[in-house]
């Protein structure tokens, strides 16, 4: 991979997406500057809405939050991950699995 170059997945739905638009699997991707994981979405036209977290080299963000910079691997995560899976992927927190199902 390019030092410029993100590498982006998702799965799910949003991987039916990729398929659709017959992007490769991974689709790598120019990228100069650093952005937001919301505004590289954007780029790519993925439904933000759709989307409910962004793995940025692993780490699981959300869209707001997690920066992406050339060189990175992103995986973007639709809603509908079952609730032991969130925590253990870091989606939501421990005390925040609990307040959802409280």
């Amino acid at each position: 991979m390019d030092n410029n170059e993100v590498e982006v997945r998702a799965f799910s739905f949003l991987k039916e997406l990729f398929e659709e638009r017959e992007w490769p699997f991974p689709l790598r991707l120019q990228l100069d500057t650093e952005c937001s994981a919301s505004e590289l979405a954007q780029k790519l036209d993925l439904p933000l809405d759709k989307i409910e977290a962004v793995f940025i080299n692993g780490t699981a963000q959300t869209l707001d939050q997690g920066m992406v910079r050339p060189g990175d691997r992103i995986a973007f995560v639709p809603p509908g991950t079952p609730g032991p899976y969130r925590v253990i992927l870091g989606i939501v927190k421990g005390s925040d699995q609990q307040k959802e199902t409280s």
